[in-house]
């Protein structure tokens, strides 16, 4: 009608986003897959080491290796994994990861040496660690905008409670029926648990918005998206993306480095092998409730505030590493440790919407993802050549403290990014991608 202002078509979604059910269905969804991820993960792969050394007739040193080569192998293919789910939906590509992801756990059964088993860790740290982790926090972020930080929140603290729990199951299954059966066994868990729950868990894949919602039709909070979507190639040349992807990295490269010497780390420090065994309790404690904090919090607060204080506890977790005692010192390094890992973690998952939208959201946390599995490859390397150049950790964690310092002082003078990427000032981005995002990676 003649004087009448036009408002923008709103968001085109499934009728059922708006029903009270669909935000619970997609977080237990996904925090039960999350939590199925355990299989790739070095804590349930631990628990196979000795038994392969044993019966394989192979080194410890040789299984190191091809746990290295394993994690980035796997590593690398994590940017593809993202446009994957970016271009066919989180829904689709998870069945599709749950089935390799299954086939390789059989597969492993029948394992004969060390090709074989390097073969088979390239399979576990690609798809469990990797790709199946990065499409179940991706999963949120797509259909839950409401509240997301909370949502991201909930389902990483249940899927890190299935993560630290399964060592626990594993031990006693791979002592009583061998390491073969027991991936057997997880190969079919996978299969029969992940594709259902993906099929029934996950609605389909939520329409892009045809146009902006306007200002005046959105809440004022901070879990509502930009209003144009940025392509992974517009994310990479900001600051922001490189602040999140530095501390991604720190936290993994130094947090997986002191879990997996945990036991020579606090021996040094006076504590039996079984005190520091036990530590891991109140750092997965403390871990799981930063996850639930981080997330409320990332509704409600900045996130350059957020990466600063996390990065700031593990840098308090380096200092304390190289002076704990047994007793309470230990359990509060035990502590900051898991509150500076979760939180990151929790953190990347919900700042990237929020500052680049959904459209790419795949591609761009999968580099990031690429960087989180390296990290968790080169930290254990690090802190043991460290170690054995100045025959302590002392020397080592307290240098080690100028990285997360630097991310700090990068994450305080980044800006955080506009509305629209450069040269785009008003509209929807094109789904496509550009010529420089087809280059990278």
């Amino acid at each position: 009608m003649p004087g009448e202002v036009a408002v923008p078509a709103p968001t085109t979604v499934p009728e059922e986003t708006a029903s009270r059910w669909y935000a619970p269905r997609v977080v237990t969804t996904s925090s039960i897959v999350l939590a199925l991820t355990a299989p790739g993960q070095t804590a349930a792969i631990s628990a196979f080491v000795d038994p392969l050394i044993h019966g394989l007739g192979i080194s410890r040193s040789v299984v190191s290796t091809a746990y290295m080569i394993g994690t980035l192998t796997g590593a690398a293919a994590m940017p593809f994994i993202g446009r994957f789910i970016d271009r066919y939906g989180a829904r689709r590509v998870m069945i599709a990861i749950a089935i390799a992801f299954g086939l390789v756990l059989m597969a492993l059964s029948l394992v004969s040496g060390v090709v074989g088993l390097t073969a088979g860790f390239i399979g576990l740290r690609m798809l469990g660690q990797g790709a199946l982790n990065l499409a179940a926090t991706t999963a949120v972020a797509v259909y839950i905008e409401r509240r997301r930080g909370l949502a991201q929140g909930i389902t990483s603290a249940i899927g890190a409670a299935g993560i630290s729990l399964a060592p626990v199951a594993l031990e006693g299954l791979v002592a009583d029926h061998g390491f073969r059966t027991v991936w057997f066994a997880e190969g079919l868990v996978i299969c029969v648990l992940v594709i259902p729950l993906a099929v029934f868990g996950l609605p389909r894949r939520p329409q892009r918005m045809s146009a902006p919602i306007p200002d005046s039709a959105r809440p004022a909070s901070r879990d509502r998206l930009p209003a144009v979507d940025w392509t992974r190639g517009q994310a990479m040349r900001t600051a922001m993306f490189w602040v999140i992807a530095t501390g991604v990295a720190v936290v993994s490269l130094l947090g997986t480095g002191l879990s997996f010497h945990q036991i020579d780390v606090l021996g040094e420090r006076g504590l039996s092998p079984a005190e520091a065994a036990v530590n891991f309790l109140p750092q997965t404690a403390a871990g799981l409730a930063a996850t639930l904090l981080t997330g409320y919090l990332a509704d409600r607060v900045s996130d350059k505030i957020l990466i600063i204080a996390s990065l700031l506890v593990l840098t308090l977790a380096l200092v304390a590493a190289g002076y704990v005692a047994p007793g309470w010192s230990a359990i509060g390094y035990a502590m900051a440790i898991g509150i500076a890992g979760n939180s990151f973690r929790t953190l990347e998952a919900t700042a990237f919407p929020s500052c680049f939208g959904l459209a790419h959201i795949g591609a761009i946390r999968g580099v990031v993802h690429m960087l989180t599995v390296a990290g968790s490859a080169f930290g254990p390397l690090l802190l043991s050549l460290g170690h054995a150049w100045a025959g302590s950790y002392r020397p080592v964690v307290l240098t080690c403290t100028v990285l997360p310092l630097a991310a700090i002082a990068f994450a305080a003078f980044a800006k955080h990014p506009p509305a629209t990427p450069p040269g785009i000032s008003s509209g929807i981005a094109d789904d496509r991608i550009p010529e420089d995002d087809e280059r990278a990676f």
